[in-house]
């Protein structure tokens, strides 16, 4: 039987390099050049994309190309990837350092304490994400390479016993959380009210591509009722079976507060 060939995000510190065919052309000089091209070169801290990469050129998609932050190590990756690069595209499997992130988060006002009084490891992003279909939103869903077929699994199943379950997210950046934090500092929140819902930047296990918020149609994102929906009931009887388990229930020595749909994947299958 054929199989299509997994797609891969490809990951740096500052820069993403997508599948040009999982992204949304939002001009039409964007729309003629994905099109043509099989990567694009996509900023972590807002989205942006920067270059769309075909066969014989990099396009830039954004002026002053060469003065962005990050170009180095994503042009060093595309040589990688196209094997004009000595390195084998097999290194790429690891995690990235975990660079410039003690920096930020010092920024914010979260000092080592956090660690200590969370007992939250610090978890770096994966240097590449296998994509594991679509999320709620239609968006491509992202996760560490043995997260994803154990998600894919766990949906067929449960959809065999008649009950649907949705992705709301998978795999976010550390640029993503920080983005997260700055949005509630705008809006008024303190730091203690955000750390209550929200892990640190660098602490979140979506981080490694491992964590998914789940879903099922008709209920909101991310609340407490998803508990009373059938689908929290499969999840409580048969994410164990696919790996899955529950991160923050409630009363957990984190400090997160009760989440009922977030669930993590263990490689031991342990729960």
């Amino acid at each position: 039987m054929h199989r299509t060939a997994p797609r891969w995000l490809h990951n740096t510190a500052d820069i993403e390099l997508w599948p040009a065919g999982l992204l949304r052309a939002r001009r039409n000089d964007e729309a003629r050049l994905l099109a043509r091209a099989g990567l694009v070169l996509r900023r972590k801290r807002d989205g942006r994309y920067l270059a769309a990469c075909t066969a014989d050129a990099v396009h830039p998609l954004v002026p002053a190309l060469g003065r962005e932050p990050g170009l180095d190590a994503a042009l060093d990756l595309l040589d990688i990837l196209s094997g004009s690069h000595p390195l084998p595209a097999a290194a790429l499997a690891g995690d990235l350092p975990l660079t410039g992130l003690r920096r930020r988060l010092q920024q914010l006002g979260i000092g080592d304490d956090y660690a200590q009084r969370t007992g939250l490891p610090l978890v770096a992003e994966p240097a590449r994400l296998a994509f594991a279909g679509f999320d709620r939103y239609r968006r491509a869903l992202w996760l560490a390479a043995a997260a994803a077929p154990a998600w894919q699994a766990m949906r067929r199943a449960a959809l065999a016993d008649g009950v649907v379950l949705e992705a709301i997210s998978g795999y976010r950046s550390h640029d993503y959380q920080l983005g997260i934090f700055e949005r509630k500092f705008a809006r008024g929140l303190t730091l203690a009210q955000i750390l209550a819902v929200n892990a640190a930047p660098g602490y979140s296990e979506h981080h490694g591509g491992h964590a998914l918020d789940i879903g099922t149609p008709g209920e909101p994102p991310a609340e407490e009722s998803f508990e009373h929906t059938p689908a929290f009931a499969w999840l409580q009887a048969h994410a164990g079976d696919h790996g899955f388990r529950m991160s923050y229930p409630r009363d957990n020595p984190r400090g997160i507060v009760y989440e009922p749909w977030h669930w993590c994947f263990h490689r031991d299958g342990s729960h």
